[in-house]
């Protein structure tokens, strides 16, 4: 950690999302020459403006440009194998992508972490654990604010608290997490990744630069996310739901607690959860792990944990209408995070599933559905996919539109059943992200409870 010298050097930040922006400031508070390229044929004039003092390039990407920068900096959502990057580092340009060009100008410490599926819930948590015990904290990454906003206000006392996908982690070359927390693994970003190994080889970057002082908080329930950890050289503090430990962190009758040779150290009342789905407990020990690796008090814990009733798009209780609930999970964009979400219920079921496909299995879906739905309704260009993984097992609804799901799925559900958006596929061929896919799934929810009440007072 500290300065990274780019004053006056060409700098190509490549993609004007969120994470490229943030980079692109960095780098001009720096004093670096700095350019921003991006294909879109135009950008939003707010964009613009906070790319004040750089350069802007839209369209198609010049080769000419990159070979003549310094120094490239990749968003998460440019393949690092593009032409004309790949063109570029022939040439001996050097390229980085967002998170590790901002890790090196952070000042403190940081707690990162990454997994399959849970990263944004335990993330919060763990900013929330920090916060309640009085510690300076900056969290975000891969959610809120991107890291290189968090280095031009970092300081040796502050904490930061990072998410980081394996887009970020593919491009890490001196990235060191004090604390690595490795949630779980499973095939997903297959769109993006060659292949399972090639995932699971960014992913397991979180490892690559911590020493024997620091930490790796693993999932000991996760046969490959504790072989991944082994060959790492920090000290291990694992967690578990399911796995006896002699050391670690598991529940224990009604607490959480850290089981340690001398006793278990309580940490947290089991009854002060309030998130649902057994998943989403394993993402508590987790949190619980790596807060407690920080020094923070139980005590601070048990009150974060107590005020957090879960993010939107996460298992997010939507509403209740005519005895039929919805829930909004907006976030499973993989299979085995969808899998984790239908299993959160114990029957009456009716999952909305679909949208661009990203690889994995999606018969594992299978068992969890059998006996718990009534149907699937599907959506988007993984109709055909998912009504050939499991259109034997249960009756499948198709639908054009989230406006056609929502209500195909009600009636489906009715009169006493749950209805829950859980994708297991990106949202990219319906909508611009998750996120919206979650927020139109709970306006035409709210749309129909307004239909049904003015269906009644007629």
């Amino acid at each position: 950690m500290g300065d990274f010298p780019v004053t006056g050097k060409r700098v190509l930040v490549v993609g004007a999302g969120r994470s490229g922006v943030a980079a692109a400031q960095l780098l001009l508070a720096k004093g670096a020459k700095v350019t921003v390229a991006d294909v879109k044929p135009e950008l939003p004039e707010a964009v613009c403006q906070q790319l004040a003092g750089a350069t802007i390039e839209l369209g198609p990407h010049q080769p000419r440009a990159f070979a003549a920068a310094d120094l490239i900096v990749l968003s998460p959502g440019v393949p690092r194998d593009e032409a004309a990057v790949k063109a570029a580092r022939r040439a001996g340009v050097t390229v980085v992508g967002e998170l590790e060009l901002a890790s090196r100008f952070l000042r403190g410490p940081v707690i990162a972490v990454t997994g399959t599926k849970g990263k944004s819930t335990t993330v919060t948590l763990i900013g929330r654990m920090l916060e309640a015990a009085g510690m300076t904290t900056a969290v975000g990454g891969n959610i809120g604010r991107a890291l290189s906003l968090q280095a031009l206000a970092s300081t040796p006392d502050t904490l930061h608290v990072v998410e980081a996908s394996s887009f970020q982690l593919e491009t890490v070359e001196t990235f060191h997490p004090w604390i690595a927390v490795f949630l779980n693994f499973s095939p997903d970003h297959l769109d993006r990744h060659a292949s399972v190994e090639e995932y699971r080889d960014a992913k397991r970057r979180i490892f690559a630069e911590q020493t024997d002082r620091d930490w790796a908080v693993v999932n000991a329930d996760d046969p490959q996310v504790v072989e991944m950890a082994r060959k790492g050289r920090a000290r291990q503090l694992p967690f578990a739901l399911d796995t006896p430990l002699a050391e670690g962190v598991v529940t224990s009758g009604d607490r959480i607690v850290h089981r340690t040779p001398a006793g278990d150290v309580p940490l947290i009342p089991v009854a002060s959860v309030r998130l649902q789905g057994r998943h989403l407990m394993a993402d508590v020990l987790a949190a619980a792990s790596a807060a407690r690796v920080a020094g923070v008090p139980p005590e601070a814990m048990a009150v974060a944990v107590g005020s957090f009733t879960g993010l939107e798009h996460a298992l997010e209780r939507v509403a209740e209408i005519d005895g039929v609930w919805f829930f909004n999970d907006s976030k499973a964009t993989n299979v085995e995070a969808a899998r984790c979400s239908v299993e959160s219920f114990a029957g009456g079921l009716v999952p909305i599933v679909g949208g661009r496909f990203k690889g994995g299995d999606l018969r594992l879906l299978r068992e969890p559905l059998a006996g718990r739905a009534r149907a699937v309704v599907t959506i988007g260009e993984a109709r055909a996919l998912v009504r050939e993984a499991v259109g034997d097992l249960v009756p499948i609804r198709e639908a054009a539109s989230m406006a056609e799901a929502v209500r195909t799925a009600f009636d489906a559900a009715r009169p006493d059943g749950t209805v829950l958006l859980a994708p297991a596929c990106a949202s990219f061929d319906m909508f611009v992200d998750y996120a919206e896919r979650g927020r139109v799934f709970k306006q035409e929810v709210a749309r129909l409870a307004e239909e049904r009440r003015e269906k009644r007072e007629r």
